[in-house]
């Protein structure tokens, strides 16, 4: 559970203390790749939290996902095709069910907390 969190931070820290800007030409590649890694984070906190996580699956599954993403896009790019829209879709569509299943999953322990904590 630590790794996609201090991979988080690590990131976020590096974004807010550096001073660096991205090419126009690029900001499509970048989008995509932040939305695919945020889909992989997500779905290591699912997995985590539902007992399942492997820290291979997640390393790699970060990779193959950005990379996934990127490579739609260029391909995109280069056909005139607006393939950067399909992995949109498919990544916000796996944002909202991961948070869905967490949130729920979440609420579960809380409840089953509460109810332990209030029969002691």
């Amino acid at each position: 559970m630590w790794l996609p969190l201090l991979g988080l931070l690590l990131g976020l820290a590096l974004g807010l203390l550096t001073d660096m800007q991205i090419p126009v030409v690029y900001q499509n590649y970048l989008s995509i790749a932040v939305l695919a890694a945020l889909d992989t984070l997500l779905g290591g906190i699912r997995a985590q939290l539902q007992g399942v996580y492997d820290d291979k699956v997640f390393v790699t599954g970060f990779f193959f996902n950005v990379l996934l993403a990127a490579g739609l896009a260029f391909l995109g790019v280069h056909l005139g095709v607006d393939l950067y829209l399909a992995a949109i879709f498919a990544f916000g569509v796996r944002l909202f069910q991961n948070i869905a299943v967490i949130r729920r999953i979440l609420l579960a322990k809380w409840d089953a907390h509460k109810n332990t904590a209030k029969n002691k």
